[in-house]
């Protein structure tokens, strides 16, 4: 059973319902330690007063905050503990809203809400779980853990409570600042009709087992190959041209190329390999498992119909 990173309570009105938190995402990410390239050892890191070569021991570090160009406040551990807020092992529940009106922007990460064992916790659990499911609301709160106070977003999700830490609203930047971001464009009703026709066309259900990490399993499958001694040739990238030239014709391409990909029983109904609709990244991977040759020359649409021989 996983280990609670974090146990308190949640408080609304005046229940409280004890609970513990669980991490409920983890990185797969591959991670890499550091080398010199001539002779093989480790490259580590060392906490080094700037123009010397001493090591600082963690005992004689304080914390500057950055004021101006060059100057900085001090602060001590002990005057940071000072402003810290109380170690409150609730979440306090401030308002109950509507899912949709939180932009997904303000997430930040996903935790698991489990009653506590032992405490008499389940019914209170199961019954803000069932209040929320029946209203459509979900719970904003702050708490505290590890010295940090946090903004909340509780919401059901099958039988478990979610816990979404969140941005608070200065946290959040203004997308006003981004230059070249067009305002009112005036938009084609052909174009607008051939875009919407595109975006259908693409629509499925959502399946969350069908978008894997296939960058994480070549850099795998590298490591392992280079672990047997294989001898790894690297082959030259195509440069993609990203510059839209036509885009009509584009849209219009897209269209056929899908529709096409559908007339060969390829497309998106149940047993269709949906050839048209992967990215051009995803082809070339399901061509390098092929093992079709030339594949980093070719395009997307080759890419397509050279997969279908080879099935």
């Amino acid at each position: 059973m996983p280990r609670a990173i974090w146990k308190g309570s949640i408080s609304f009105g005046l229940v409280n319902v004890p609970v513990g938190l669980y991490s409920a995402t983890e990185s797969k990410d591959v991670h890499f330690h550091q080398f010199e390239e001539d002779t093989g050892k480790r490259v580590r890191r060392k906490r080094v007063a700037e123009g010397t070569d001493r090591e600082v021991e963690w005992d004689d570090i304080v914390k500057g905050y950055e004021v101006s160009k060059g100057k900085y406040v001090m602060i001590t551990p002990e005057e940071l503990e000072s402003v810290e807020p109380g170690r409150s092992r609730t979440i306090d529940i401030e308002d109950f809203i509507d899912i949709d009106e939180v932009d997904p922007i303000y997430f930040e990460k996903s935790y698991y809400l489990a009653p506590e064992s032992g405490r008499g916790a389940e019914k209170a659990y199961a019954l803000l779980r069932e209040a929320m499911t029946k209203s459509g609301k979900v719970a904003i709160g702050r708490f505290v853990m590890r010295g940090k106070q946090y903004l909340g977003c509780i919401r059901p999700r099958e039988r478990v409570l979610v816990l979404e830490t969140m941005f608070f609203h200065d946290e959040v930047r203004d997308a006003g600042d981004l230059e070249d971001v067009p305002g009112k464009v005036k938009i084609a009703p052909r174009e607008l009709k051939a875009a919407q026709q595109l975006v259908e066309s693409l629509t499925s259900a959502w399946e969350p087992d069908r978008y894997e990490d296939t960058y994480r399993e070549r850099v795998l499958e590298l490591i392992e190959a280079k672990r047997k001694g294989k001898e790894i040739t690297v082959e030259p990238r195509e440069e993609r041209d990203d510059k839209v030239t036509d885009l009509m014709a584009a849209l219009e391409a897209s269209i056929t190329s899908l529709r096409s990909g559908k007339g060969k029983g390829k497309g998106k109904g149940k047993g269709g390999d949906r050839l048209a609709s992967l990215t051009k990244g995803e082809l070339e991977e399901r061509a390098r498992k092929a093992d079709i040759s030339g594949r980093s020359r070719m395009t997307k649409d080759e890419l397509v119909e050279a997969l279908r021989e080879a099935s």
